[in-house]
């Protein structure tokens, strides 16, 4: 009982010193004058500007919601251990036991979350694959980690869509782009952006002969179609084609592929997911207009560095991971240093320690300035 009571009440301290130091109860009142703002009759004058106080409330709604809960749960356990303990209820103590063991899980993911701190970490992610240098080596390793991160987010209880996939010639994928959407999406997924490297005894060479693979992943927040980005017509070059499967092969009988290039930017973005024409082009306006809005930010945060007199590295620099499947076999992340030889369980998703690794990492680069 008395080991019970003190696990209990190291937790609600742990709880109301975290809940302070991300200031949750400041969140709820911002949350509640957002509403207000939004409840008044010319809030939809400003369209960008409602639509920014809508992914704000909704994003502080979520985080005070489950801090709410959390406290809910760990005052009722603690109300039934006084009760159990006037009692002196067995039972009940076993089930209490097992609950403030729960609860102890409960907290350590809502602790993760708290390493969440960037605009868009709430939002839902597109993320994109591409084969680098090593051949049908390559495009395979592509393709184990398009399943790898399937596998993820399949853990994460999220929905997953496949947007777009080029098929390699002999095995593997070329690319591909995954809308994966769910809590926390891009502040999960942001520690996957960059080149990946795979270091294996080749399988598909007679001799088994070492070979070094790269595959870059990027990562980028979807944006809601809320008018923030306004793409014009004239800027567009738009072309059709059919859909391509594993070794080229021709998969539809029509021409529903959409491959849209904006020649301002010379972006260009593609999706044949759908059998229709007309959803494969509205699929590839969203990768678009999500990709635009990105750049316009990578823009103003270079202007905002330049101006502060600060260099940035090239993100594509080197490789941020690399997995080594031969020999001592290991998984590093390199900004990290972070570690496994449970090689299996992070290929089939278990991603969570390189995250929280990231994230903790990332700030502290930035507590010293360096980010």
């Amino acid at each position: 009982m008395e080991v019970l009571l003190k696990k209990l009440a190291d937790l609600r301290e742990r709880f109301l010193r975290t809940k302070a130091l991300l200031d949750i109860d400041r969140k709820m009142v911002r949350e509640k004058e957002l509403r207000l703002r939004m409840s008044e009759p010319d809030f939809w004058d400003d369209r960008a500007a409602a639509a920014q106080i809508g992914r704000e409330a909704e994003a502080l709604f979520a985080e005070v919601k489950e801090w709410g809960a959390m406290e809910k749960e760990i005052r009722e356990a603690e109300e039934l251990t006084a009760l159990a303990r006037q009692e002196d209820g067995g039972d009940l103590l076993t089930e209490l036991a097992e609950k403030a063991e729960e609860l102890e899980k409960k907290f350590a993911d809502l602790e993760f979350l708290s390493l969440f701190s960037d605009k868009y970490d709430h939002d839902n992610a597109l993320l994109a694959i591409h084969a680098g240098t090593g051949g049908v080596d390559a495009q395979d390793w592509a393709q184990m980690l398009e399943r790898m991160y399937l596998r993820f987010s399949e853990r994460q209880g999220w929905q997953a869509e496949i947007l777009d996939r080029n098929y390699g010639n002999e095995a593997g994928i070329k690319s591909v782009v995954l809308r994966l959407a769910g809590p926390w999406a891009y502040g999960y997924l942001k520690s996957e952006n960059g080149p990946h490297r795979l270091l294996r005894n080749s399988p598909f060479n007679a001799d088994g002969l070492r070979q070094t693979s790269y595959a870059s992943v990027e990562v980028i927040p979807e944006i809601k179609d809320d008018g923030t980005v306004v793409i014009k017509d004239d800027d567009l070059r738009i072309d059709v084609f059919r859909s391509s499967g594993p070794g080229g092969q021709s998969v539809n009988t029509t021409d529903s592929a959409i491959r849209i290039v904006h020649l301002p930017t010379g972006l260009t973005v593609s999706c044949q997911s759908e059998r229709s024409q007309h959803q494969n082009k509205e699929n590839a306006l969203k990768i678009l207009k999500t990709k635009l809005y990105q750049l316009a930010l990578e823009e103003k945060e270079a202007e905002e560095r330049r101006l502060r007199g600060e260099v940035q590295q090239a993100a594509w620099s080197s490789q941020i991971r690399s997995y080594c499947l031969y020999g001592k076999r290991y998984i590093k992340d390199h900004r990290t240093n972070y570690e496994t030889a449970n090689i299996d369980a992070v290929l089939d998703g278990d991603l969570k320690a390189f995250m929280e690794a990231y994230l903790k990492w990332l700030k502290e680069e930035r507590r010293s300035g360096l980010k």
